[in-house]
């Protein structure tokens, strides 16, 4: 079987599994080289996703398509990330979001991270501390609140974490009407994430296999 014949197979499965039209499929191609970005676009896909601004630098400027940066973030490179990115779903500092909405001169969509359990090193903030940043990235002229992102503690039962999830989502969307999205769900989980309101899913090794470089 080919590398293309492998990618539009595994593609086809997952598409099928997600069976609501309007989720996002985002691909992530961290780690892959740029030829398998370029058969997957010609297959149709329109957004990946990224956890490393190098090889977001280099895939973007050879294949056109909606770029998503969701790895952790680093000051010195939001300048970076804000040349090739066209969404953000990593954000959970105030320097952060106050530094990219004046690095970027394009708009650009973002995603406030959420933690459920408050695990600084996963990344995220507790729902209590999302206003001061969203209100941030409102007050920005070219950063659009998208809604939230979120994964969950590796040893939570995923049902129970999602629902939790898509709570925060709707109290969040309560105050903040136009942050509709959540993005939530990766490739061992995303069924269970879009059955509990997940706009966007992010998914990799399902699609390109399982990954033997970190």
């Amino acid at each position: 079987m080919s590398r293309r014949d492998e990618l539009a197979s595994n593609l086809a499965a997952v598409q099928a599994r997600i069976k609501n039209p309007a989720v996002t499929l985002i691909v992530v191609t961290k780690t892959y080289p740029v030829s398998d970005v370029k058969i997957l676009s010609e297959l149709g896909v329109k957004d990946f996703g990224e956890n490393r601004n190098e090889e977001g630098l280099t895939k973007s400027a050879e294949v056109n398509a909606r770029w998503h940066y969701q790895g952790e973030i680093q000051s010195r490179k939001l300048r970076d990330i804000a040349g090739w990115a066209d969404v953000v779903h990593s954000l959970d500092t105030a320097s952060h979001i106050a530094k990219l909405a004046t690095v970027t001169s394009k708009p650009l969509d973002i995603f406030l991270q959420l933690s459920l359990d408050g695990d600084p090193s996963r990344g995220g903030v507790i729902e209590s501390e999302l206003p001061a940043l969203a209100d941030i990235a409102q007050a920005s002229q070219h950063l659009h609140l998208a809604g939230l992102m979120c994964v969950p503690p590796v040893a939570a039962d995923p049902r129970r974490a999602f629902t939790e999830i898509a709570a925060a989502h709707r109290r969040f969307i309560s105050k903040y009407p136009d942050a509709t999205s959540l993005s939530a769900g990766m490739s061992g989980d995303f069924e269970i994430a879009i059955d509990c309101g997940a706009t966007h899913i992010r998914v990799g090794s399902s699609i390109l296999g399982s990954r033997t470089t970190r």
